[in-house]
C-alpha cells in the first residue's frame, strides 16, 4: 500500500501525541525521503536510523570541532598601549 504524504503526516502526528517519539522520527524520515523524490516503495524499505542530521559549523578543517581550541600553554599577547599606537617616532 502506497502511502501518501499527507496520510504520513498524519501518522507522524498520531505517534507524537501518543509519545511514541521513535516512530514519529521514522514516519518524519520518510516523509523527507518522499519530498526529495524517493517512491513511497523505496522510502519504505530505506532504514535511516542510523543517520544523523550535521550541526551548523561542524565541519572545519579535517575536524568537527565546533568551537578553536588554543593550544596548551597559550596566553593572549598583551594588548598595545593606546597612548603610544599609530605613532611616529622621531
Amino acid at each position: 500500500m502506497a502511502d501518501t504524504i499527507e496520510d504520513l503526516q498524519g501518522r507522524m502526528e498520531e505517534a507524537a501525541n501518543a509519545l511514541d517519539f521513535e516512530e514519529a522520527r521514522r514516519l518524519r524520515d520518510r516523509i523527507n525521503l518522499m519530498r526529495s523524490g524517493a517512491s513511497p516503495a523505496e522510502a519504505s524499505r530505506m532504514d535511516t536510523s542510523g543517520l544523523v542530521r550535521q550541526q551548523p559549523g561542524a565541519m572545519g578543517l579535517g575536524t568537527s570541532q565546533q568551537r578553536v581550541a588554543p593550544p596548551p600553554g597559550w596566553k593572549r599577547p598583551p594588548k598595545p598601549d593606546l597612548k603610544t599606537s599609530g605613532r611616529k617616532r622621531k
